[in-house]
């Protein structure tokens, strides 16, 4: 699969080895349009929800926080995030469940024409 950042530890691991080492783990992926701005790194994370795996992304980079959740920690109206290929359900408390090998992808919505 590659190497990305682990949010138990903070450094670059192999995701084939930290999945034999740590079991299943759901991973979370910030589309190009967010690293543009702020550095977003793939993370895997032994995370149950949606927030958990977003908490587990902005303990590596505080700043990313600003980018995808509002002043009140719910999630801005031009980002969505796609659990599994499905879109999340609640933006408010971001609880959706996730499996242990979830794949999460989170996305800014692009506008103009």
């Amino acid at each position: 699969m590659g190497w990305v950042l682990d949010a138990w530890v903070g450094f670059t691991i192999d995701c084939d080895a930290a999945s034999r080492h740590h079991g299943s783990v759901a991973r979370i992926v910030f589309t190009q349009q967010l690293r543009r701005f702020t550095e977003a790194p793939e993370v895997v994370a032994p995370a149950a929800t949606l927030r958990a795996a977003l908490d587990a992304a902005f303990a590596l980079n505080p700043r990313l926080r600003g980018y995808v959740l509002d002043e009140q920690g719910h999630m801005r109206g031009n980002v969505v995030a796609f659990i599994d290929g499905r879109r999340c359900a609640e933006r408010v408390r971001l609880d959706d469940p996730l499996q242990p090998d979830s794949r999460v992808h989170v996305m800014q919505a692009l506008s103009g024409g």
